[in-house]
């Protein structure tokens, strides 16, 4: 993956089943993406762009690398 810059985390404790979402910026787009805080199973990816949201287009290579950037944070 090109390189992409982590710049929030959230880690939602108030619901049944916690979830981590990471906010990043990656090809000079905004993009938020939510994992299960458990087993980081993939909720869904967004991407920001022009005051619009959109389901982000990730390949699995990619989102694979930001879950293993998340469990360092963790």
């Amino acid at each position: 993956m090109d390189s992409y810059e982590l710049t929030n985390m959230i880690i939602d404790e108030q619901y049944e089943q916690e979830h981590v979402t990471a906010n990043f910026k990656y090809k000079q787009k905004d993009y938020s993406i939510t994992f299960t805080k458990s087993d980081l199973e993939l909720i869904n990816a967004w991407v920001f762009e022009n005051q619009t949201s959109y389901p982000a287009n990730l390949t699995d290579n990619e989102i694979e690398e930001i879950r293993e950037n998340i469990k360092r944070h963790l």
